[in-house]
């Protein structure tokens, strides 16, 4: 693969106005939904049971039930507003009920799970047509401290990212990366409310491993464009931002087929609990390879076009290609015409 892809001179930088318009609208549609689902349910997003605080059962049917049923029988017990929902297959489900305040204790987690196992008892029958697999129980002061230690967590790794790019490229490469990283947040979190995706403590962890993801293919494309600028300092931005990623390529296309493979496999194969994070890590190899393409490397020559680099300014060159752009910018010296 990697002979076959060496050598190309795809114009990638040719279509980023339509990139940027397609972002932007599926940007908009994931926030748009965000405020909908907040206005039909109170929570703009789907948190998991870790978030919210309550009871999280796991049932298993002998017989595939009717599902209207199933949530007859959580309402006769007294929770009306419980999620009820099939879980992977048609025999197993899912039910969530909310916590009856902060005051909820163990205890009372085990009281909820108690009546609803005996409604769904009473209505299907004994433990060989209906068994609880699971009963969990979340506090809500405990939900509340992991949802804020989530966005803390996703905060830090961003103003590290931030620190770490200010020290390792100049400002122009810094800002460019840091925003098709936001953009790759962004684009993801739109992900997640299109498909509903359940927030857990696992999807948290896909968030901060996508933006890890996207932030290193868009330094090892960057670096490229460093080092091909320090070759060829007369040549357009543009053309050096285009040889960069097609030389960057094979090694790009290599990555991603390898990691979405491990992804698409736990996406099929691992089961509902990690299929949530199977899918953000999914999206997040597709659009970190995106934003580094057509986001970052766009906005580079943004950049560019609004603050033009001076002549020493953009890359420092070594200490030859330095003398020789000296005697080329200063003709009128001794021995400067000559080559």
């Amino acid at each position: 693969m990697l002979r076959l892809l060496h050598g190309t001179n795809y114009d990638f930088i040719k279509y980023w106005k339509h990139a940027a318009i397609a972002t932007v609208v599926f940007i908009v549609a994931g926030l748009s939904l965000l405020a909908v689902h907040r206005a039909r349910t109170g929570s703009a997003v789907n948190w998991n049971i870790e978030f919210t605080g309550g009871t999280f059962m796991q049932l298993t049917f002998k017989k595939a039930p009717d599902p209207s049923a199933v949530r007859d029988a959580v309402s006769s017990a007294g929770y009306r507003d419980a999620e009820v929902a099939q879980f992977g297959d048609p025999v197993t489900y899912s039910i969530r009920a909310a916590t009856a305040g902060e005051t909820a204790t163990v205890s009372s987690a085990d009281s909820t799970a108690a009546r609803i196992e005996a409604s769904l008892r009473q209505k299907f029958g004994d433990s060989t047509q209906v068994r609880v697999d699971r009963a969990e129980f979340v506090g809500p002061r405990v939900g509340a401290e992991l949802k804020q230690n989530a966005t803390m967590a996703i905060l830090i790794s961003f103003l590290v990212t931030l620190i770490y790019l200010a020290m390792r490229f100049e400002w122009r490469f810094g800002l460019a990366a840091v925003v098709a990283t936001a953009h790759d947040l962004l684009t993801t979190l739109a992900f997640i409310a299109i498909m509903r995706i359940e927030v857990s403590l696992t999807v948290v962890a896909a968030l901060l491993t996508v933006i890890g993801y996207s932030l290193n293919d868009t330094i090892i494309i960057f670096d490229r464009v460093r080092e091909n600028l320090k070759k060829q300092r007369k040549e357009p931005l543009r053309d050096v931002l285009n040889r960069s990623i097609n030389e960057t390529l094979p090694r790009s296309i290599l990555t991603h087929a390898t990691t979405l493979s491990a992804t698409l496999a736990l996406l099929l194969f691992a089961g509902e609990i990690i299929r949530p994070f199977s899918w953000v890590m999914a999206f997040g190899i597709f659009t970190g390879t995106f934003s580094s393409i057509y986001v970052a490397g766009a906005l580079l020559i943004w950049i560019e076009l609004k603050w033009p680099r001076g002549v020493s300014t953009d890359v420092r060159p070594t200490s030859s290609q330095g003398r020789a752009d000296r005697s080329v910018a200063r003709p009128g010296r001794a021995g400067a015409g000559t080559t």
